[in-house]
């Protein structure tokens, strides 16, 4: 059962904010000889079920029943293996660019549609990947204002709980 919602930040290569990339990686189609950093990435399986560009366009890669490899080793609250229980949304960006309003509006329009989809997610169940795996992530960093998201998620998460 899906009850945790993990925010991630992604560029590839570093600092690129491309999809092309990106949604290579997710299909398991990146072309490593592309960029030198990008060999390091070589035989790796990831996987979101979101993904958020720049202008905050929305692009599904996995249904949300299923499970994705978007967390790697990770606990959260005691319970092992995150990509077991969580849904991932990668948001374009990086430690050194703030993320765009555009990102931030689709961000928060997708977390109130799953909490709606997901009762057991709930808006303090909404996490960075920093929060599940500390100390091996960063993500979405500290580019990332939690503050701002849960504002604007707050502006229609009363009409939800009516709902449930």
């Amino acid at each position: 059962m899906v009850d945790l919602l993990i925010l991630h930040a992604i560029s590839l290569p570093a600092g690129c904010f491309s999809t092309a990339s990106i949604i290579a990686l997710f299909c398991g189609d990146l072309l490593h000889t592309e960029d030198p950093s990008l060999s390091a990435l070589r035989g790796l399986r990831v996987s979101a079920h979101y993904m958020i560009d720049r202008q905050g366009r929305m692009i599904q890669f996995v249904a949300d029943h299923r499970r994705a490899w978007h967390a790697g080793l990770s606990v959260w609250q005691g319970a092992e293996r995150c990509n077991d229980f969580s849904i991932g949304i990668e948001i374009i960006g990086d430690e050194r660019s703030p993320f765009t309003v555009q990102q931030y509006h689709s961000a928060a329009r997708l977390s109130r549609q799953l909490l709606d989809r997901h009762p057991m997610i709930t808006a303090e169940r909404i996490v960075g990947h920093a929060d599940v795996a500390p100390g091996r992530k960063w993500d979405p960093g500290k580019q990332w204002n939690w503050s701002r998201f849960h504002q604007i998620l707050d502006c229609n998460l009363p009409n939800l709980q009516e709902h449930r």
